[in-house]
C-alpha cells in the first residue's frame, strides 16, 4: 500500500511516505485548523492517505468464511480557486460524497446524493421554496423565534449572575429553532426542537473523515449514536409533513417551507387531474412537481437541517464575538437598523427592510468571508479525473475543493485576516465573484445562498436593537476548533443584557 500511495501521489505535494495501513489516521480523528492551513499552503494540489474504509467478503464453500479487508482512501485537496471551481463543476468526473457513513446518517436516497437529471429535477422543484415570495412568509416566524431566544440569552446571563459563560450551545439551539420553525412552522413542538438541538451534535460527530469499521452497529460509538439521532429526526419531520398535508388540504395559507412545498404538490395534482379529465384551457403551475411521501419530505428537510445547523451556528457564534470586539462596526450597524425602522427599535423587519441594509449586509458578507462556515466540500472521483495537464486524480479517490483559501486570498482581499465590512462597500470585493465560494459552485451549490445572508441580517439587526453583549476574551478566543466547521476554542464567553 505504501507503493500504491507513492504511485497515486505523483508530483503533487504531500507526505513522501505513509505509514503502512494506517496513514494519518490519528490526525484525521482530531483535525487541527493549523494543519489545514499548512496543507493548503503546500501547493495547489496536495494529498494524504487515510484509513477509513473496509470491505467484507463472504466466501460460500462448504462453510461460510468472513474476510474483512481494510484499505486506505487516497485524498486530494485543492487550495487553488480555479481548481476548486473545476471540481465543483465537473459532475461527469466527481460527485459529492461527504464521508463514507454520510448516506447512512442523511439517507441513502437523499436528493443531495443524486446526479444528473434526477438531481436537476429535484432541485428545480425545491428552488421555489427560496424565492422572494416564499422567504417573505418565513420572516414573521423567524422574528418570533429571535424574540424568544434573545430573552433566553438575557435570562441565562442573569442566572449566571452576569458572569461570562460560553454561548456556543445556545447559538446552536437558536439556529436549530430558526431552521425547524422556518421548515415546519407550528407543526413541530418546542420540546421536539430542544431535543433535536441537544442531540444533533451527535449526528455531526458521526460524520468524521475516518471511522472505526462496523462502528454503526456497535452501541455507544459515535456513528451508532449519530445514526439513532438522525433516524429520530427523520421520524419527527415525517410526522410534521403529515400534519402539514392535512392542514393545507383545508385551504390554509403557507407560512413555512413545508407549506409551500405541499401547496405546489396540490397545485400540480389538480393540474394533472384536469388534464386527465380532458380539460384544455388549464394553466400550468409555475412549479410542476410530483407527489412526495411524508418520508421523502422529512428526509429532504433533514438535508436542509444538515446543511444549515453547523454552518449557521458557526456564523452566529463568530458574528456575536466579532461585533463585541468591534464596537465601531456594531455602532454603525445599530444606527443603520434604527434608521431603517424609523426610530422605532421594536418595529418588525420585513424583506424590503433587510435588503435595504447596506452596511448590515456588508457585515454579514464579510463574516462569511472572514470565518467561512464551509471550509471545503468532499467529492468522490467517479472516474480518473484529469484536474490539471500534469496530474490525474485516480478513480475512487476523494477530491476535496477547498473554499477557505479563495476567501483569504490576499491578491483578491487585501489583509484577508482583518475583518473589514467596508471592502464590500467602498472596495472592489463585490466584483470578485469567482473567489466567493461560501456557498460552493456548480450544480450542487447551496440553494439557500440568498436566504442565509438575509436571515443573518435579520438576526443581528434585531439583536442590535434589543440587546447589549460583552465578550470576555480568553487565550483561546481566536484559536479555531474544527467541528464540521469553525468555532472559537473557548465556546465564545459572553454576557447579554436587555437594551434600554
Amino acid at each position: 500500500m505504501p507503493v500504491m500511495y507513492i504511485k497515486r501521489k505523483g508530483s503533487i505535494a504531500g507526505p513522501a511516505f505513509k505509514i503502512p495501513l494506517m496513514g494519518p489516521f490519528l490526525q484525521a480523528l482530531d483535525p487541527k485548523f493549523d494543519s489545514y492551513l499548512a496543507q493548503w499552503a503546500s501547493g495547489p494540489l496536495s494529498c494524504v492517505s487515510v484509513f477509513h474504509k473496509y470491505v467484507v467478503f463472504s466466501l460460500h464453500t462448504q462453510s461460510v468464511q468472513l474476510l474483512t479487508f481494510f484499505y486506505n482512501r487516497f485524498v486530494v485537496l485543492t487550495s487553488d480557486r480555479d481548481l476548486a471551481h473545476k471540481v465543483f463543476k465537473s459532475p461527469a468526473y466527481a460527485e459529492p460524497c461527504l464521508v463514507p457513513v454520510a448516506k447512512d446518517i442523511i439517507g441513502h436516497k437523499a436528493w443531495v446524493f443524486l446526479q444528473g437529471r434526477d438531481h436537476a429535477e429535484y432541485r428545480r422543484g425545491l428552488a421555489p421554496l427560496f424565492t422572494n415570495k416564499a422567504m417573505a412568509t418565513y420572516l414573521p416566524v423567524q422574528e418570533k423565534v429571535l424574540a424568544d431566544y434573545f430573552d433566553k440569552f438575557v435570562a441565562a446571563s442573569e442566572a449566571n449572575k452576569s458572569k461570562p459563560m460560553p454561548f456556543m450551545t445556545l447559538f446552536r439551539e437558536i439556529n436549530c429553532a430558526l431552521s425547524c420553525r422556518t421548515f415546519f412552522g407550528d407543526y413541530i413542538t418546542q420540546d421536539a426542537i430542544k431535543k433535536i438541538s441537544d442531540d444533533y451534535y451527535l449526528a455531526t460527530a458521526a460524520l468524521e473523515l475516518v471511522n472505526v469499521p462496523l462502528s454503526i452497529y456497535i452501541p455507544g460509538t459515535k456513528v451508532w449514536r449519530g445514526k439513532r439521532v438522525a433516524d429520530a429526526v427523520h421520524v419527527e419531520f415525517a410526522k410534521c409533513a403529515a400534519a402539514c398535508k392535512a392542514k393545507m388540504a383545508t385551504g390554509a395559507k403557507p407560512t413555512c417551507t413545508v407549506d409551500h412545498w405541499v401547496r405546489h404538490m396540490m397545485e400540480s395534482k389538480q393540474y394533472r387531474e384536469k388534464i386527465a379529465a380532458g380539460e384544455t384551457d388549464v394553466e400550468r403551475p409555475s412549479n410542476l412537481i410530483r407527489e412526495f411521501t411524508n418520508e421523502e419530505i422529512g428526509e429532504t428537510l433533514f438535508t436542509f437541517l444538515f446543511a444549515s445547523q453547523d454552518a449557521s451556528s458557526s456564523a452566529t457564534t463568530w458574528l456575536f464575538q466579532i461585533l463585541a470586539q468591534r464596537p465601531d462596526v456594531l455602532d454603525k450597524l445599530r444606527q443603520e437598523n434604527l434608521d431603517a425602522r424609523g426610530g422605532d427599535k421594536n418595529k418588525p423587519f420585513d424583506q424590503p427592510m433587510l435588503e435595504s441594509l447596506t452596511y448590515t449586509n456588508a457585515v454579514v458578507k464579510e463574516l462569511l468571508r472572514h470565518r467561512p462556515p464551509v471550509i471545503f466540500v468532499p467529492y468522490l472521483a467517479t472516474k480518473d479525473f484529469p484536474v490539471t495537464s500534469t496530474y490525474t486524480v485516480p478513480k475512487g479517490s476523494m477530491i476535496i475543493p477547498s473554499c477557505y483559501p479563495a476567501l483569504h486570498d490576499p491578491q483578491v482581499y487585501p489583509e484577508p485576516d482583518v475583518f473589514d465590512p467596508d471592502r464590500w462597500i467602498t472596495g472592489d470585493a463585490e466584483s470578485k465573484t469567482k473567489n466567493w465560494l461560501v456557498f460552493g459552485a456548480g450544480p450542487h451549490d447551496c440553494l439557500a445562498r440568498r436566504y442565509v445572508p438575509l436571515s443573518m441580517a435579520g438576526m443581528i439587526g434585531k439583536a442590535a436593537m434589543e440587546l447589549d453583549w460583552k465578550h470576555y476574551e480568553t487565550e483561546l478566543s481566536e484559536e479555531i476548533k474544527v467541528f464540521a466547521t469553525l468555532f472559537p476554542m473557548d465556546g465564545c464567553p459572553l454576557v447579554f443584557t436587555k437594551r434600554a
